[in-house]
């Protein structure tokens, strides 16, 4: 099913395009995980793979939904000769018959409405002991027009993602990650309440906030931050 007239809602990641800080932080928790044959769901710009991509991953996988964003990872992959072992301008449903050992999610399920559904979907592609990566931003309290007007469903926290669960996929692990960047995002939502951060505000959260928060995040015990990662295992 080619999406023609499917287009990304919002301008978010060109927005945070340049948030190095806390894309490094994020990847380090996630590319442990990142093995074997990868499907990334939603891939955007192509900047995930830059990020995680490493020695035991055997291939990827590009899935966007974007016919935009697509040509633009189609160009990329020629031109950048990475290792991409297909491109695909379409959704989950659009996935037949591979098998994969890692799918991921980065910023990406608080897009889709049927999450529970999304997520049943992912099972029949997973080979034994596969993996699904969700990395989302968290807590509904937070949920603000910026969230509206680049098409967030909604927000995660651990009970929505244990929620995603079934017999045979398993949450083993949940952190929540820049407690600090929590306080700001409540702030923001309480009093502040702008639609759209400016660029400015943006790099000052990724070369303050986020050193910080990577210092208190481990001392809190991940229990508190404004993005959530969920790792799924099959069994």
């Amino acid at each position: 099913m080619i999406l023609d007239n499917y287009n990304y809602p919002g301008d978010e990641l060109r927005l945070f395009a340049d948030a190095i800080n806390w894309k490094t932080y994020w990847a380090k928790f996630v590319s442990k995980h990142i093995a074997g044959d990868v499907l990334e769901v939603g891939a955007g710009l192509g900047g995930t793979y830059n990020l995680v991509h490493n020695e035991k991953v055997s291939s990827w996988t590009w899935l966007e939904p974007d016919v935009l964003m697509h040509s633009q990872l189609v160009t990329k992959m020629n031109r950048d000769n990475q290792n991409i072992k297909r491109c695909i301008n379409g959704t989950i449903q659009d996935i037949d018959s591979e098998k994969y050992d890692c799918i991921i999610y980065i910023d990406v399920l608080e897009h889709i409405e049927k999450d529970k559904q999304e997520v049943q979907n992912c099972i029949s592609l997973l080979s034994k002991n596969g993996k699904i990566i969700i990395l989302s931003p968290a807590h509904n309290i937070l949920y603000s027009r910026f969230d509206q007007n680049i098409g967030h469903c909604r927000r995660y926290n651990r009970d929505l993602l244990s929620a995603l669960q079934s017999k045979n996929l398993i949450l083993s692990e949940v952190k929540y990650l820049d407690s600090v960047g929590l306080f700001l995002n409540l702030a923001n939502r309480l009093f502040l309440k702008k639609s759209l951060p400016s660029k400015k505000q943006i790099l000052f959260w990724d070369k303050i906030i986020v050193p910080i928060s990577k210092v208190l995040d481990p001392i809190l015990g991940f229990k508190f931050g404004k993005s959530i990662l969920g790792i799924y295992e099959f069994s």
